[in-house]
């Protein structure tokens, strides 16, 4: 299969903090990728810019070190990455205060398309948004980028949106979220909406319940400051599993359009109920091995914050009426796995017998590792000896269906950079979806910060603590396996 790509318009692309880890590891190869596909035209530009004093080769010789740590050996070709260093400049900046501005105003240029990505700390945020108005550089046809957290509370997030609305519009703001680039986070809306045979069953009818796994086999690593103040709650769930959700759940959109599948999404999160401390489950990960446990890791040794966390969440609408969702995530865990499943419920009648065992249908899309989408069937176990049934997985795993090109997009930075360019918002959350989202989350840490409740430990290596079993095994339903 070949797949087809249009070239995006002229455009300049300003890196604040164009050093960093983020550029280094996603931004600047996402790019590079993006160029030797085609996609970048030779008229394109990537500013780099940092507090950091750098000429333009000397920021040149940083963006070859980082696709040479960060890009596969095979997609390194020497022209490729040389004609992909010409469209590479920097400038200094003093984001708090004056330095490198007037440079900047006259190395953007103002007759293509602007963008600007704020990859640095939130803090920065509306320093950057003042000085790029400030200094006549953003105009009507600019685009800011900005990465979460998108605030730490409600409040946060609030003033944090109203920092940004003091100088551009919502439409020109792009919320990042990297999840929403994921193929197969994509193909949720196209296997929904495209497909006869899935939305008449989508709702409480014919669905039990719904699963939502993100595992990680790391630990917090040298996040440990900014996690700890965070925790599972607000790194994870307050927007990656919320998307997965929401776009699990969502009503069908008028069309494929920007507002109408974020006002759809809005929607779910306005309708979550409250979630009881009894359907919530917090754990901390122990020292295994001469491993650190967390608090180690985050150098706090009476830490109250959670590095896992399982939930059972009830969207209050007609569609989804008593149908549970499960969600959970953690570090340290089994297996890196990420990975949503929809059980639907048992056939109403078993004409099988008690022999035939008791069979579901489940729809499994997996985000990571081997994206893909996986539904199960039940067939008639071949050979003599009666009826005996065995579930059996129609697997569409991307790179075995559609060929090598599938494996082409394989972080989902380089779709969303050109989404912006595109000025494509889709996949990238309003401002009032991240206000609702805090609005649901914040009443549940409060419940718990309140109660003084501890984490309950877990080993490493394993699916999280005890207790994330009980939440579905009261009512006969258990966890999927996180598979090593």
């Amino acid at each position: 299969m070949v797949s087809r790509v249009i070239p995006v318009d002229a455009f300049d692309l300003v890196i604040f903090g164009g050093t960093g880890d983020l550029a280094r590891r996603k931004i600047l190869p996402g790019l590079f990728r993006r160029f030797a596909a085609g996609q970048m035209t030779d008229d394109a530009r990537v500013i780099g810019a940092s507090r950091s004093e750098h000429s333009d080769d000397e920021y040149r010789a940083i963006v070859r070190d980082a696709l040479e740590e960060f890009v596969t050996k095979a997609e390194l070709d020497p022209q490729q990455v040389d004609g992909f260093l010409n469209l590479v400049h920097f400038v200094t900046i003093d984001a708090m205060g004056t330095g490198g501005w007037k440079k900047l105003a006259k190395t953007v240029r103002k007759d293509v398309i602007n963008a600007f990505y704020f990859s640095v700390a939130p803090s920065l945020f509306g320093a950057l948004a003042e000085r790029l108005h400030e200094h006549g550089i953003a105009h009507e046809n600019t685009r800011i980028v900005v990465e979460k957290p998108f605030g730490r509370d409600l409040e946060s997030a609030r003033a944090l949106n109203a920092t940004l609305a003091e100088h551009f519009d919502e439409t020109q703001i792009y919320r990042i979220d990297h999840y929403l680039g994921k193929e197969t986070v994509q193909n949720l809306m196209a296997v929904r909406f495209a497909n006869v045979l899935f939305e008449p069953l989508w709702n409480a009818q014919y669905v039990d319940h719904i699963q939502i796994t993100v595992a990680e086999t790391v630990g917090v690593g040298g996040r440990g400051t900014y996690y700890d103040k965070s925790g599972a709650m607000r790194d994870m769930v307050q927007n990656h599993l919320m998307q997965l959700l929401c776009l699990i759940a969502m009503e069908p959109p008028s069309r494929f359009s920007p507002d109408s599948v974020r006002d759809e999404k809005l929607k779910v999160i306005r309708a979550l109920e409250p979630v009881p401390s009894h359907h919530i489950v917090r754990g901390q990960y122990e020292a295994k091995s001469g491993e650190p446990s967390y608090r180690d890791d985050v150098e706090n040794p009476r830490s109250l914050s959670e590095s896992f966390i399982a939930m059972r969440v009830h969207v209050s609408n007609w569609r989804w009426a008593d149908t549970p969702f499960f969600i959970r995530t953690g570090k340290k865990l089994k297996a890196r796995q990420s990975e949503i499943a929809v059980v639907f419920k048992d056939a109403p009648h078993a004409i099988f017998g008690q022999k035939a065992g008791t069979h579901r249908n489940i729809l499994t899309i997996r985000l990571q590792p081997n994206e893909g989408i996986n539904l199960g069937v039940t067939i008639k176990e071949p050979g003599p000896g009666g009826m005996r049934l065995v579930d059996v997985p129609l697997d569409m795993t991307f790179a075995d269906a559609l060929g090598p090109e599938a494996e082409e997009v394989r972080d989902a930075y380089e779709r969303l950079i050109m989404d912006v360019i595109r000025g494509n918002q889709t996949l990238f959350m309003r401002g009032d979806e991240v206000e609702a989202a805090w609005a649901w989350t914040d009443p549940i840490i409060e419940g718990w910060e309140q109660r003084g409740e501890a984490p309950k430990p877990y080993e490493p290596g394993t699916s999280g603590p005890e207790d994330a079993q009980m939440l579905l095994m009261r009512d006969g339903r258990k966890w999927r396996e996180i598979k090593e």
